[in-house]
């Protein structure tokens, strides 16, 4: 039996809160280092890695949790720890508090992916558009990161873009409490026909899940961490307001985002490894052409490498419905996450240093080389995949 719509609304609602808490200070870091005394926002983007490296570590025990407690009382720990958490980093008095609140508000959004995503598709008739609707809230999220927090920051201050959005989320948790149904069993206990595959096939699938969730969330963190600066530093004598930057940036996120819409709906029509090789395919010569752009140019170019950066998201998703048995799907999700992020909350950490010493150009380089190496990976999945609900 499908979830009810309002179940199933909150769930997607939690994708682009988990994803928008995560990039506040991304789009706020300029603002905040200026208040902490820091004379450049690179030297103090570092500070936020602990964030995106327990959004990484925090899924194994949050995954288990999902599987063996069970994932509507771990979507309520979501909602209530965000929250709190988010209100936490907003009191923050200098860079090291920061840096242990930011690490909290990561720790509570590594619950999302490994327990949100199974629970929306644990009874999906079409997985893939199922996933493909809950892509695009992610990135929505990403995008209002961007609108929200640019328009919050410049009327009421970066403390507010946190505070906001925190007490939003609350809200949405007391909601979920009442609307989402209770689980008579936990996942892990549920009986359900797994399917059968050669242990070789297994394990390259899972080689392939790995290596590719790795080198996507590298390309991930760098674009939707480095973004924003890349944008402000592109409009010099164009745009230079940080509000319109702001909105440029939430369009060029929104166009982007409805690209998973339409690789939901085909990933439930067609084989898994055509579809994922022609989107990451177009991904390295969209980030090597914005090295050298800047202006309007950059924004079409911004555009176009995250519309295939974005539609690239739902496969591992959906190798993961397709292959993987609803009864461990949130600990394997949440191992793929710790490995993944766990990788590239590296991206975070370097991203300020690297262009500081080198400049945006070797970054989008950087990227473009990346964006190969996964079309390597993506080339080693099965011919054809079997269909699984």
């Amino acid at each position: 039996m499908e979830l009810p719509r309002g179940t199933s609304l909150l769930l997607n609602a939690a994708h682009a809160i988990d994803h928008m808490f995560l990039l506040i200070f991304a789009t706020a870091v300029a603002t905040v280092a200026h208040e902490f005394g820091f004379e450049h926002w690179e030297d103090l983007m570092p500070y936020s890695v602990g964030a995106f490296l327990m959004f990484g570590l925090g899924s194994v025990p949050s995954g288990r949790l999902g599987d063996l407690w069970g994932r509507r009382s771990m979507m309520l720990v979501f909602f209530f720890g965000m929250g709190v958490s988010a209100l936490l980093v907003a009191l923050a008095q200098g860079p090291w508090t920061i840096a242990l609140t930011l690490t909290l508000l990561g720790a509570f959004s590594s619950i999302y992916h490994p327990v949100g995503i199974p629970m929306l598709v644990q009874s999906a008739k079409r997985p893939g558009a199922t996933l493909g609707v809950n892509g695009l809230a992610g990135n929505l999220g990403i995008a209002f990161a961007a609108l929200i927090t640019g328009l919050l920051v410049k009327y009421f201050g970066w403390r507010t873009a946190f505070a906001l959005p925190g007490l939003i989320c609350i809200g949405m948790g007391v909601l979920f409490a009442r609307v989402a149904p209770r689980e008579t069993e936990a996942p892990a206990r549920r009986a359900t026909k797994a399917l059968e595959l050669p242990r070789a096939t297994m394990v390259r699938i899972v080689a392939v899940m790995t290596a590719t969730a790795i080198t996507s969330s590298l390309l991930f963190n760098f674009t939707t961490n480095g973004n924003g600066q890349l944008m402000r530093e592109r409009f010099v004598g164009v745009v230079e307001d940080p509000a319109t930057l702001g909105v440029l940036l939430a369009i060029v996120y929104a166009i982007a985002s409805l690209s998973q819409l339409l690789v939901g709906r085909l990933i439930d029509r067609y084989p898994l490894r055509r579809l994922y090789l022609g989107i990451v395919a177009l991904q390295a010569p969209f980030l090597a052409l914005a090295a050298f752009a800047d202006g309007w140019t950059l924004m079409v170019l911004q555009t176009g490498f995250m519309i295939m950066i974005f539609g690239a998201i739902p496969f591992t998703d959906a190798m993961v419905v397709r292959y993987v048995d609803d009864r461990m799907r949130s600990r394997v999700t949440g191992i793929r996450l710790a490995v993944s992020f766990g990788v590239s909350s590296l991206a975070v950490w370097l991203l300020g240093p690297v262009v500081k010493a080198s400049g945006f150009g070797t970054l989008l380089y950087a990227m473009a080389v990346i964006a190969v190496t996964t079309l390597f990976f993506v080339a080693m999945l099965p011919q054809q995949s079997a269909s699984r609900a």
